[in-house]
């Protein structure tokens, strides 16, 4: 019996298997409003079969976003967008997710497919803020935000919160990974604040505690809320595993439901890139913390990831690429690991005839 199709319960939310989407970055939106690309986007993911669907990294302040076009959640045109897209997830079966995030230093960047570099104030850019005025390699300096602009970071994350909940997702994850402001203020290869928010662990991952604080206490209480967090920075002196096995059981503490176990990207590291390269930090946080996992990184093959469930590395498997490559990844994997449809994954009635044998 495959693991991999098996239902996943966190608190009143019953995920119908353990094949999820990761949050991609679009560079598609105009205003913060995603539109027909994100619909068909999400959407082609939403029948592929998989049991979750998560947006990609979605603003909670205009200056939060990494570039001018990307999504937000920030105001009512937004929401009413996104209520849209929900529905038709929650029309393929699916849960329905969001990530909101805040990019901190890494903010008004171009798109990827255009190289690297800031944006201009003339083509919409703007000043990023962190928690130190240190820039992220090419991209513009920020400005360190203030304690009192700090409470301003948190009370975004919360109202987004709740436009999220009224939009209809299901799930909230928090990104504090990937180099984006919550994990700048982890590491301290970017925090190198003297106040009550840089220095010691403690103070460090204060303000990653005061959303997933603010985040719990606006959501109902049998939504669950997940974190992101990059385990390592692959640096010397960096944030490390060890710093991300005691945030997750202090994250547990708080009311998190599963940490979204990723790595990298706060500075330029040498990261051993590999099949499945980010599986054991997803294990280790797991065990050590008592604290459900997902694992993301070269996640491919159906059995590879039968096994990363079923040897309880991880509780899912969150796919990116491979599902870029292939939306209905789930259904073949579901057809190659002997699971029939309506046992943990559900053919779209449009595509029974394609089903395989």
């Amino acid at each position: 019996m495959s693991q991999l199709f098996t239902p996943f319960d966190v608190r009143k939310t019953t995920f119908a298997n353990r094949v999820w989407v990761s949050p991609m970055c679009q560079y598609s939106a105009v205003d913060g409003v995603p539109g027909d690309w994100h619909l068909v986007h999400l959407g082609s993911f939403a029948r592929g079969g998989v049991g979750l669907v998560f947006t990609e990294a979605t603003a909670v302040s205009p200056e939060g976003r990494i570039s001018p076009a990307d999504t937000g959640i920030w105001n009512a045109d937004q929401a009413a967008a996104w209520s849209g897209i929900v529905d038709f997830v929650h029309g393929q079966g699916p849960v329905a997710g969001m990530q909101l995030a805040h990019a901190g230093r890494k903010a008004s960047a171009i798109p990827p497919w255009e190289g690297r570099g800031p944006v201009s104030d003339a083509d919409g850019g703007w000043e990023p803020v962190a928690p130190s005025p240190v820039a992220a390699d090419s991209l513009r300096a920020p400005r360190q935000l203030t304690v009192a602009e700090i409470g301003d970071v948190v009370a975004s994350f919360a109202a987004a919160a709740e436009r999220a909940v009224a939009c209809g997702f299901d799930v909230l994850e928090v990104h504090a990974a990937h180099g984006y402001l919550l994990h700048e203020f982890l590491s301290p290869l970017s925090n190198q604040r003297t106040d009550a928010y840089g220095g010691a662990f403690d103070d460090r991952v204060r303000i990653v505690l005061e959303v997933v604080d603010a985040v719990r206490g606006v959501v109902p209480e049998h939504m669950p809320v997940f974190v992101r967090l990059s385990a390592t920075d692959w640096v010397d002196g960096g944030w490390s595993v060890d710093d991300t096995v005691r945030l997750a059981g202090i994250l547990r503490e708080h009311g998190i439901d599963l940490v979204d176990v990723s790595s990298g990207g706060v500075v330029a590291a040498d990261i051993p890139v590999g099949p499945g390269y980010q599986v054991e930090f997803a294990r280790r946080i797991r065990q050590e913390a008592d604290m459900p996992t997902g694992a993301v990184g070269m996640i491919t093959d159906p059995r590879q990831a039968e096994q990363i469930v079923a040897e309880g590395s991880a509780d899912a498997v969150l796919l990116a690429r491979e599902l870029l490559r292939n939306p209905h990844w789930a259904l073949g994997a579901a057809h190659e690991l002997g699971v029939r449809p309506g046992e943990g994954v559900e053919w779209p009635k449009q595509y029974l005839r394609a089903l395989p044998g």
